[in-house]
């Protein structure tokens, strides 16, 4: 909030104080009134009173006065910029790849932990939006519904892990899990980003019908393929339950994934490491604009009545300082 004046010019008239200033010193040096008296030796050494020093109070008290009545004519305002933002959010459904090969270490730490981060920092930008997540291995189910609470929704993220439902990839089951809870969404733009490290190996829901139903629904589906090429370290547990790294070689269905996308209206992306894949997020984030539309208004209050009644104070003050207090000889 910052003060502003409708009628700056106005304040040309302060300096009619100038003049009002020296012709109050020119009469009180030229002096007053005057009587005839013998001597002023006496006058002299008289105590200087309250009265002496305030003898100049109610000229002060008339400029105050002068000058406040000046301020007002310029109409101060309080003026105060506010702005309206009306936000169309998307509502989006994480699903994330939980199987056991999301321990891979080609990514830092692992291929699972990669993804929580970087899903993480996605959740962070997209305010105003509605997102959720559906983690699927051998099975899936809804780990968050939609919610614009991204503190709950973050929490929920970082309890994704490996190990809690049945192994295996069920690309199908965990993309028509997420469409699921799409599918009464009125939102004007719906879409999935489908993360994976394998190849569809469940057959409950094979992953083009689930595409197929995605297009029905109006839901645009990104999908991500993560893995390095080549050779990668993948966990293998052996009869006594120990895990240890072996290197393996990384298959992703791709074909699968990049016709999901094209049946969609999304785009499918290779992410071979942490850096390639918050990539792949920035790139997406780019490609689901919400619509944001700011109505930026401005608001004056007008200030001018409380100095007309500071000016009116002054004047009084100065009336009963001058003409009782400080009375004069005539």
């Amino acid at each position: 909030m910052m003060t502003h004046f409708a009628s700056p010019h106005t304040l040309w008239l302060l300096l009619v104080l100038v003049p009002m200033i020296f012709y109050y010193i020119y009469r009180t040096l030229r002096g007053g009134a005057s009587i005839r008296i013998s001597t002023i030796g006496s006058l002299a050494e008289a105590p200087r009173t309250l009265r002496y020093w305030l003898r100049h109070l109610p000229f002060a008290l008339r400029c105050v006065a002068v000058a406040l009545i000046i301020i007002a004519l310029a109409r101060p305002q309080d003026v105060e910029h506010n702005s309206r933002t009306n936000s169309e959010g998307i509502d989006i459904m994480l699903a994330i790849d939980v199987s056991g090969s999301m321990l891979a270490r080609d990514f830092k730490p692992d291929r699972i932990t990669a993804a929580r981060e970087v899903a993480g920092n996605f959740i962070v930008d997209r305010r105003g939006d509605r997102m959720g997540i559906v983690v699927f291995a051998g099975e899936a189910y809804t780990q968050s519904p939609l919610t614009t609470d991204q503190p709950t929704l973050l929490t929920m993220l970082g309890q994704v892990e490996s190990g809690l439902i049945e192994d295996g990839t069920a690309i199908g089951t965990g993309l028509a899990t997420a469409l699921n809870r799409l599918r009464e969404s009125e939102a004007k733009s719906k879409v999935v980003i489908l993360l994976t490290d394998g190849v569809n190996n469940r057959t409950t829901i094979a992953p083009l019908t689930a595409a197929e139903i995605a297009k029905k629904l109006g839901v645009k589906v990104y999908t991500i393929g993560v893995g390095t090429r080549g050779m990668a370290p993948y966990p293998v547990q052996d009869m006594w339950g120990d895990i240890s790294y072996q290197p393996m070689e990384v298959e992703i269905d791709e074909q699968t994934l990049q016709q999901i996308a094209s049946m969609t209206g999304g785009e499918y992306f290779r992410a071979t490491d942490k850096n390639a894949l918050a990539e792949v997020y920035e790139r997406i984030n780019q490609l689901e604009k919400s619509e944001v539309e700011v109505v930026e208004f401005t608001t004056y209050n007008e200030r001018f009545l409380i100095y007309v009644l500071l000016a009116l104070a002054a004047l009084v003050l100065e009336f009963v300082i001058g003409q009782l207090w400080l009375r004069r000889i005539p």
